[in-house]
């Protein structure tokens, strides 16, 4: 797909104007209700799905096919992000209030930091095709381990700061409160962090992480800059009210990390047949329809398989409650 310089811009003004009139609405500190979380969910996935069907009349259906496997992949995998964040606010103890504004600004840092992913791994493909076998190789691995942390059932450990943050917090020293929104306070004589600051670097930096395996497979889908950046964008921008929506949700998708793995495999073994393509082997190559197809299933039958064994799990407890109440009532 060839993408001129001005639709990069106007792209890129048309997000930021985006970002803007959501900065702006939640602008004041407040508790998001799940209704708010839930309407700002709806505009971000019926602006993504506006911008698939613009690529589908203006560029064809293989740009909108390839957005939309994109887009569905990168927010598949943004959803694990949610658990890491959890623990983040845990973590800093976050004020419920402020919460909005920390992953809004936690998100940005993010998606610039994989602007600069995407445009090296771009690079790299332009110039190095055996890459794809890297990609591929990258993305098994991954979610080889992604299926033995599921079935180990280790309990969720908590939040380490990585060494770039815990850097930042020496070099300039960190108030030790909240101070509202304010990001840098003068404290005896010295300017330093307030915790709200680090909690944002912490979020936007911790997202690098997940970028590591996130932007590999989105490259297994597509190889055009463009998509790429613009799936990440629309993923990414609709991750916060997600957090709010269905953070109490989590829990119950006890089968993600093996519908994630299943994904990541699957982008794997494309990149592999697709690498193989490229160096002249005759190997069959994966359509971007299929993708979409294995790729909504898998997500799919997580989340009923999911929901069913949390019910399994849940129904002994209730009908253990009536039980014990008796025997309590007939002992007393």
């Amino acid at each position: 797909m060839d993408v001129s310089v001005a639709l990069w811009v106007l792209t890129i003004a048309g997000l930021a104007a985006l970002i803007s009139v959501d900065f702006f609405i939640g602008r004041k500190p407040h508790d998001v209700s799940i209704k708010e979380a839930g309407i700002w969910t709806v505009v971000w996935i019926a602006l993504a799905g506006l911008f698939g069907l613009g690529l589908l009349v203006f560029a064809g259906g293989q740009p909108a096919g390839e957005f939309f496997a994109g887009f569905i992949t990168e927010k598949s995998l943004s959803v694990d992000n949610l658990f890491v964040f959890v623990l983040i606010m845990a973590k800093f103890a976050v004020p419920s209030q402020y919460q909005q504004r920390v992953l809004l600004v936690g998100v940005l840092i993010a998606l610039v930091l994989r602007a600069v992913f995407i445009a090296a791994g771009a690079a790299i493909i332009a110039s190095f095709s055996w890459v794809f076998f890297l990609f591929g190789a990258f993305l098994i691995w991954t979610a080889w381990k992604l299926i033995q942390e599921a079935m180990s059932g280790e309990e969720e450990e908590e939040y380490e700061e990585n060494k770039l943050l815990k850097a930042v917090e020496r070099r300039f020293g960190v108030a030790d409160r909240y101070h509202g929104t304010k990001l840098w306070i003068q404290q005896n004589g010295k300017r330093v962090m307030t915790p709200m600051l680090v909690v944002m670097l912490a979020i936007g930096t911790t997202d690098v992480l997940f970028a590591l395996d996130s932007i590999p497979a989105i490259f297994g889908l597509t190889q055009d800059p463009y998509i790429v950046f613009a799936a990440n964008a629309f993923a990414l921008m609709g991750l916060r009210q997600l957090y709010f929506l269905i953070g109490g949700l989590l829990k119950k998708l006890v089968h993600l990390s093996y519908g994630l793995s299943a994904i990541l495999g699957f982008i794997g073994v494309k990149l592999v047949l697709h690498a193989l393509h490229e160096s002249g082997v005759h190997v069959p190559e994966i359509s971007i329809p299929v993708s979409l197809a294995v790729i909504c299933g898998v997500l799919i039958v997580t989340t009923i398989t999911s929901l069913m064994a949390t019910r399994r799990q849940s129904a002994p407890a209730a009908a253990k409650s009536p039980g014990e109440g008796s025997k309590n009532s007939i002992d007393a």
